[in-house]
């Protein structure tokens, strides 16, 4: 047997990677079609709001224009 514990060690990576990811939220967030409508709606609404926000307080990041 040459490659040592090195299939285990595959088997649990596969495992781990098809147990579920924990970072970005997927398909599998319990939502109908139309509450992540909803969701990303209103996230988009208070992106949009906050962007609006930052340009009208003249906070501008990119420097002077000459």
């Amino acid at each position: 047997m040459t490659r040592g514990n090195q299939r285990e060690k595959d088997r649990e990576r596969a495992a781990a990677r098809v147990g579920g990811s924990k970072g970005k939220p997927g398909k599998n967030d319990g939502l109908t079609p139309e509450q992540r409508r909803e969701r990303d709606a209103k996230a988009l609404q208070e992106k949009t709001a906050k962007k609006a926000g930052q340009d009208a307080g003249g906070n501008n990041a990119g420097g002077s224009k000459k």
